[in-house]
């Protein structure tokens, strides 16, 4: 009875602690603060570091940015090197060009 005693009291600790971190760090781990879920209006999509990535590099990894998307005209499909590769050769490997024939080397 003891040890179910203990861990039964450790799991409520853990969990309060959580809750604590939770505020402290405006995100929703233990389930207890919806308003500071990933996506809202108070935490968006992604963590501060991939939406960092996102700012400086246009794109989309974090999900808070969906007009940099990889397809978009802020983003056209494909990375730059694929796209100027395409342009010089003719091809569409990038898929940012779809006029362009397929050409096989």
């Amino acid at each position: 009875m003891t040890k179910s005693l203990t861990l039964a009291t450790a799991l409520i600790l853990g969990l309060a602690g959580c809750q604590a971190a939770d505020r402290a760090a405006g995100v929703n781990t233990s389930g207890r603060y919806p308003g500071q879920s990933d996506g809202t209006p108070a935490n968006p999509s992604g963590t501060a570091a991939t939406r960092a990535l996102d700012r400086a590099a246009g794109t989309d990894v974090s999900g808070a940015y969906p007009a940099q998307r990889d397809g978009t005209p802020a983003n056209p499909r494909g990375t730059a090197a694929t796209r100027a590769y395409d342009r010089a050769t003719g091809n569409n490997a990038s898929g940012a060009y779809p006029a362009a024939p397929v050409r096989s080397y």
